[in-house]
């Protein structure tokens, strides 16, 4: 019997139909914030066989046509004439304006919102992130980049990644005990065709980046079910919000229930749980622990948090009531200050484009949360 522990995260491609749900959101929020970044988004997309439903409230001064960015988006992940869903499909527009009764509460600098979220930092990567995370969305990035370049000439934009590592008793890992990969194809391509591209030209380059063994894989899982023509929205419909944790940490950390996708920054569901990596990761950053959890709460309208909890799994070198202490005291965590630290109503960055390949811990653009910028004034508070 072993006595290794095993640790598993998936991911999904830009084409999965959640993933194209969270994107076109996104992509009405980078529109409103374009030319006016005081807007209020709640934008939800429902798409399927033929068809996008767009709704929610969004209160902005600016024009946003809603056609043009669901069919640009759909063209741009790689849907085509022939897959059940491409960029003719009917486009529905159930967009209202905000409540005035949250809007009262927001204006004056509260949250958006109750709620709980969750930010986490550990150093099994560079960028502190989960391992298991970063291969199983690594994976999906160069099948990804292969598949639109024509590389991979059989494949389809819908596809999923599943990475499991094998952990020792004294919490290094291993090896990689199993990869799963289901990638969409055509009628023409064989299971022996996909699986050998699949491991040669997708999994092997990203192991060998993080110097892991495939040697040492026990297990590959690909396109198990042995067929996946029928995908993307005309083989299960998709919804925003429905990968949070494909979008965060794998699940290696806690997560508070709330998505990002088509939210503006006032939602503390997207803001707070961006604000809780930034500390998280210059916690562990500075040296205090090898994992850190940040939990932060909030109440509708009130201006700072209701709580703030750090947690360092027993790997900290201060104790975590003195962390949180410095925490409150480095960090402004009202929604304001948030908004403001980050970059969020100006972002040097397109949501959408995290909403494609996952919001934290990315190292492809230069998000304000993943910088390691109150490092010397934690250290100074904790003295």
């Amino acid at each position: 019997m072993t006595n290794q522990t095993y640790f598993t995260s998936e991911c999904v491609s830009p084409g999965h139909p959640d993933k194209i749900a969270d994107q076109i959101s996104d992509a009405v929020l980078d529109a409103c914030l374009e030319h006016d970044p005081a807007s209020r988004v709640a934008c939800e997309t429902f798409c399927t066989t033929g068809q996008v439903v767009v709704g929610g409230e969004i209160t902005t001064t600016t024009y946003v046509d809603i056609q043009k960015i669901v069919r640009s988006k759909i063209e741009e992940i790689g849907y085509r004439t022939g897959m059940g869903f491409d960029n003719d499909c009917g486009v529905l527009n159930a967009i209202h304006s905000q409540s005035p009764d949250i809007a009262q509460g927001v204006d004056t600098g509260g949250a958006g919102d109750q709620g709980i979220m969750f930010g986490g930092a550990v150093d099994e990567t560079p960028e502190l992130m989960p391992l298991a995370l970063v291969l199983s969305r690594e994976i999906i990035r160069e099948l990804t980049d292969i598949t639109r370049s024509g590389k991979l000439e059989w494949a389809r934009p819908d596809a999923k990644s599943q990475v499991t590592l094998a952990y020792n008793e004294d919490g290094t890992i291993s090896h990689v005990e199993t990869v799963v990969v289901s990638v969409q194809h055509n009628e023409d391509v064989t299971n022996e065709q996909i699986r050998e591209d699949v491991i040669k030209l997708v999994i092997t380059p990203v192991l060998e980046k993080y110097n892991l063994d495939i040697k040492k894989v026990n297990n590959f899982h690909i396109n198990p079910t042995g067929r996946f023509v029928i995908g993307g929205p005309h083989g299960d419909a998709g919804l925003t919000g429905r990968k949070i944790i494909v979008d965060t940490y794998g699940g290696f950390f806690r997560h508070g229930g709330g998505a990002f996708s088509g939210k503006d920054p006032s939602k503390v569901d997207r803001s707070a749980a961006y604000a809780a990596r930034w500390v998280a990761k210059n916690i562990v950053g500075a040296g205090f622990a090898t994992k850190c959890e940040v939990q932060l709460s909030y109440a509708i309208g009130v201006d700072h948090p209701t709580s703030i909890k750090v947690d360092t799994f027993r790997t900290g070198s201060v104790e975590e009531i003195k962390l949180a202490a410095a925490v409150m005291n480095v960090f402004d965590l009202s929604p304001r200050g948030i908004e403001q630290a980050l970059e969020l109503r100006t972002p040097n960055f397109k949501y959408q484009d995290l909403a494609a390949f996952g919001h934290i811990g990315r190292t492809d653009i230069d998000l304000p949360w993943e910088r390691l910028d109150k490092i010397e004034e934690l250290k100074k508070a904790t003295k």
